[in-house]
Order: C-alpha cells, then sequence, then structure tokens
C-alpha cells in the first residue's frame, strides 16, 4: 500500500491550494469572479526587465548550468542595492546567495540549522511556509500570536525559559503579510539584543519592503548594529517588480547563515536560470520612478477601498505597507464562514484569516491585485448582503 511520509502527513492543506480549487469550481458554474485572494500583482513586469531578459535569453551562455549561488554579477548588484536602499554593506561573495523565488529559500533554510526536536519561533497568522519548512526539518514550531492590540508584533520576550533552550530560529516579516502591520527600529533592537542573548537566529523576510505609501520606507533588520551576527534577510522581485512567475530572490546577511542555506541548494537545486539573473540586475537598477509608479497604483486601489469598505461597516486595519487590506469579520461570523459566504453570494474570492493560523481567525485578507473599478464593484456586491 501506497503511503504518504509522516512528513507530508503532518502538513495542514495548504491555503491557497484550497482557494484554487474552489475558484475553478465557481469558475466551471460561469461565475463572474473578483479574485482578491492570492497577492499576485496584475501590473505587467517594467518593460526594460522584460527586454533585458529577451537579450540574455539569447546568450548560448546562459543555456548551461548556473551556478549553485547565483552570478556574481547578480550577487553584486543585489550588495549595490541594499547599499543605495538601506545603507547596508555586504560581500556579494559571502553574504549574497541567489534564490529561485524567496518562498524556495524560506522552505530550505531550516534544514540548514534545524534538528529534529529543536523549535523554531513562528509567528502566527503567518505566510504559511515558516512552519511547513519547520516541518520538513523535523522541528517544532512554537507559534507566537500577532495581535492587534500589540500592532501585531511578537511579544517574543513572552517565550518560556524551556523552549528557548530548544529555540535556533525566530521568524518575523515586515511589512507583514497578511496583516499589513510594519515594525519599528525600537523593535528590532530589542529583537536582535534578545536573540543574540539566547544565541537564536533572527530570519526577516522582507518581500514587502517597497510597498509602502508613508514618508517611512521599511527597514531592513540588517540595519540594526549587531544584526549581521544573528540575522539573514529573505527578499523577493516578486512583489517589487512585479515578477511572480520569473521565480528569482535572494537571501543576504550573516556569512555561517548563507553558506548553510547555499550548502542545503547545492544538494536540492542547480541555481536559477541566468538570464533571470540578468533581468534581475536591470530590476536592481531601475530608476526609483518606476517603482512609485507601481506604489501610486496601489495607493490609489488601497484608498479607494478602504473608503467603500467602511462605508459598507467593514473595520480595516490602518496601515501604509503591502498591497494586503486586513480586515474584521463581521460579528457573527467566523472567518471562514464569511469568506465563504462572499464567494457564494457575491463572486467574491478572499482569504480567511485562519489560513494563516489559528490567531488570524475574526479577520479576512483581500489583496489589492486587480483594478480600482473591480474593487469597488466588489463592494457594490458586498453591500447587497446588508451586513
Amino acid at each position: 500500500m501506497l503511503e504518504y511520509a509522516q512528513r507530508i502527513k503532518a502538513l495542514p492543506p495548504y491555503l491557497f491550494a484550497q482557494i484554487d480549487q474552489k475558484k475553478r469550481e465557481k469558475l466551471s458554474q460561469g461565475v463572474d469572479l473578483i479574485d482578491l485572494g492570492v497577492g499576485d500583482p496584475d501590473i505587467p513586469t517594467p518593460k526594460p526587465i522584460v527586454e533585458a531578459m529577451q537579450k540574455a535569453v539569447e546568450k548560448p551562455e546562459h543555456h548551461r548550468y548556473p551556478s549553485y549561488e547565483g552570478m556574481l554579477s547578480f550577487r553584486q548588484a543585489v550588495a549595490d542595492w541594499y547599499k543605495r536602499r538601506f545603507g547596508v554593506e555586504l560581500d556579494p561573495q559571502r553574504e549574497v546567495v541567489t534564490l529561485i523565488g524567496s518562498k524556495e529559500g524560506i522552505a530550505h533554510f531550516p534544514l540548514a540549522f534545524v534538528s529534529p526536536g529543536d523549535v523554531v519561533l513562528c509567528p502566527d497568522p503567518a505566510y504559511p511556509v515558516y512552519k511547513i519548512g519547520t516541518l520538513f526539518a523535523g522541528g517544532e514550531p512554537y507559534i507566537l500570536p500577532l495581535k492587534e492590540e500589540n500592532r501585531f508584533l511578537p511579544d517574543f520576550k513572552s517565550v518560556p525559559k524551556d523552549v528557548l533552550k530548544r529555540a535556533k530560529i525566530i521568524w518575523v516579516n515586515y511589512p507583514n503579510n497578511p496583516t499589513s502591520a510594519t515594525a519599528t527600529e525600537s523593535f528590532y533592537k530589542e529583537l536582535i539584543e534578545w536573540a543574540r542573548e539566547n544565541n537564536i537566529i533572527v530570519a526577516s523576510d522582507l518581500a514587502y519592503s517597497e510597498i509602502y505609501f508613508g514618508n517611512e520606507k521599511p527597514m531592513s533588520i540588517l540595519q540594526i548594529e549587531g544584526a549581521k551576527d544573528i540575522a539573514i534577510e529573505f527578499h523577493s522581485f516578486s512583489k517589487t517588480f512585479n515578477m511572480t512567475g520569473w521565480r528569482l530572490g535572494m537571501a543576504v546577511g550573516n556569512e555561517k547563515l548563507i553558506a548553510g542555506l547555499g550548502k542545503v541548494k547545492t544538494n536540492v537545486d542547480s541555481g536559477q536560470f541566468q538570464a533571470v539573473q540578468e533581468a534581475g540586475i536591470t530590476a536592481l537598477n531601475l530608476p526609483e520612478e518606476e517603482l512609485q509608479k507601481i506604489r501610486d497604483t496601489y495607493k490609489e486601489r488601497r484608498s479607494a477601498m478602504v473608503k467603500a469598505l467602511e462605508e459598507v461597516g467593514l473595520k480595516v486595519y490602518p496601515s501604509d505597507a503591502t498591497f494586503y487590506l486586513w480586515i474584521k469579520v463581521p460579528e457573527g461570523y467566523t472567518s471562514a464562514e464569511f469568506v465563504s459566504r462572499l464567494l457564494d453570494e457575491c463572486g467574491i474570492v478572499c482569504t480567511p484569516g485562519n489560513g494563516f493560523g489559528e490567531y488570524g481567525e475574526g479577520y479576512f485578507r483581500i489583496s489589492l491585485t486587480v483594478p480600482t473599478q473591480r474593487l469597488l464593484e466588489a463592494v457594490e456586491r458586498i453591500k447587497r448582503l446588508k451586513l
């Protein structure tokens, strides 16, 4: 009899795979769906990146196996971008590794540092891959609740001493998916000090750093003094440059952490196609005006949607980052019940908060990755529910 391994049995159903199944069912019934579920940008990849890819793919030298750690020219471009954007100095040869999208790196990282029985401190609600990567490595996720009264920041100082002794990694993600919350410099300083005292690796997921709308740009954790002693940071081209399908990202930070991840990668993949990396160099050197146009589009959508949702009577968590809205479900509903009603009666796909973990219960997430007109149409459909 064919039987799944225990590590597969232990996994919860992957959230977005379930959503895709429900979408297919509705589409087969002819429903006009407004898909606000997955954070997949609808804005095209900037033209200079596409043109760079078209040229790069014709180069015969890119048609062979790439290097495992990534092209040095790409890693140098990453280091240069981190210097310009965050003021962080990186050695491109030892402190940068190319990823096949940040999801790949996040999932593989625990394999390098977590042994069976070790603990990984995972936020909740959160991107599911933090827990999934932990389970694949044989580790035990320990949940750090993200609560609205704490501005969706984890209370890491509340971790019991017996758990701290076994803890190897703590995951943080700001600007945050799904809550859209941001972190302060003082939070990062406390976190780095605490992590160094307890010899715990800080793994920062910075995928949304360039989707912001206020005057304050989101920080890299590596800007904090001493962070490079204990931290690794994951970044993605998907959200910043509208390159979700290109599968390109990077990890930067502590040399030993980068080397550990690199050792895993040499055994499980053969590196990212070099033409994609060459296009990534173009992306990292785009004029700031290109990124500002993307931010302006999301800002317009956010403003219109927040206003419309509040008129309907829904409470939106106030934020000035990410292209998500984190919204409280109306009284009398669970997250799953309300999202199911939106799908069945309105033809709107949203993500239930509890899909990101138990502490997401009571909320749902929408993604601002459809045109403003469709967003406002979604609100008109919600109005018909008479909440």
